[in-house]
């Protein structure tokens, strides 16, 4: 029996890209070791022998977070192989990854994101309108670069203030646009897109080429908007931004939630760690008994 690496690829048509590369990835890395002599006739997996493979893995030296991704993409695996009959037994329902120390997000502070937007709103250019609408929506709304590459025109309601967002796990959520992101985006509606455009499309955003902006045009944007100290972000810092400073703000945890789009209460509650660091460090500044 062909372990079917393809048809696995096929199955995670509701993952986003990235999800679905990393994980044909490993599977792949995963079959070589089988058939190197981990677990040749693909029938006999058994969690034994997946657990060999992580202990494999870690004498290879991967990071704990990378074996974490691995461990997740061999459970998909294994209940691929499970609904297709060539596995009797969920063997990888119970895999996982030792778990490593979180690594807490880099976040900016207020300051520079205002700093940022403002060095952005300066250029005043069809460019310079659509970086700063794309800033507006990662750092106002807390999209995910993916989420915000992929909106379409139709997904912006001006009028009624909103944008609808696909997803991970092909979900969608409607997010309120603040006055700032409205104005963003409706000066790049009306001076920007136009000049950007060469051919119809439903994209909201377009690079240079007048091509649906991807996640890498999105990191040259940021590239091109450094903070004072030379540093340049990454997108996903805005969507940091966006939930700690809400969080800062006094926003109740299930509410940044629902913003952020997270399964899990759990994923959101990290920002509330850089939250307490960040309160902390004040305090031993400023309080004279610190």
């Amino acid at each position: 029996m062909p372990h079917d690496v393809d048809g696995f690829a096929a199955s995670l048509g509701a993952r986003s890209e990235h999800t679905r590369r990393a994980y044909v990835h490993d599977v792949e890395e995963f079959v070589a070791w089988c058939e190197r002599g981990g677990c040749t006739d693909v029938r006999l997996l058994d969690h034994r022998t997946l657990r060999r493979y992580l202990a494999y893995l870690t004498t290879r030296g991967f990071a704990r977070s990378s074996i974490q991704r691995k461990a997740a993409a061999v459970r998909a695996y294994t209940r691929f192989l499970r609904r297709h009959g060539v596995l009797d037994l969920a063997v990888g329902a119970h895999l996982r990854a030792p778990k490593g120390p979180r690594r807490l997000p880099r976040v900016p502070r207020a300051t520079d994101a205002e700093a940022l937007l403002a060095t952005a709103s300066a250029l005043d250019e069809p460019v310079g309108h659509r970086d700063l609408a794309v800033l507006e929506l990662l750092y106002g709304a807390g999209l995910r670069v993916s989420e915000c590459c992929g909106l379409d025109v139709g997904d912006v309601d001006l009028r009624r203030r909103t944008v609808t967002v696909l997803g991970k796990g092909s979900k969608v959520r409607r997010l309120p646009l603040g006055d700032a992101a409205r104005t963003a985006v409706a000066g790049y509606l009306n001076r920007g897109r136009p000049d950007l455009v060469r051919e119809p499309t439903e994209a909201l955003f377009v690079n240079a080429r007048g091509r649906r902006l991807t996640p890498r045009d999105a990191r040259r944007i940021l590239a091109r908007y450094p903070l004072a100290d030379g540093r340049t972000l990454h997108p996903h810092a805005l969507r940091h931004a966006f939930a700690t400073h809400l969080l800062e703000g006094g926003a109740d945890l299930r509410a940044v939630q629902e913003l952020l789009g997270h399964a899990d209460v759990g994923t959101t509650q990290v920002y509330t760690h850089v939250t307490r660091d960040r309160l902390k460090s004040v305090y031993e500044r400023t309080h004279p008994r610190a």
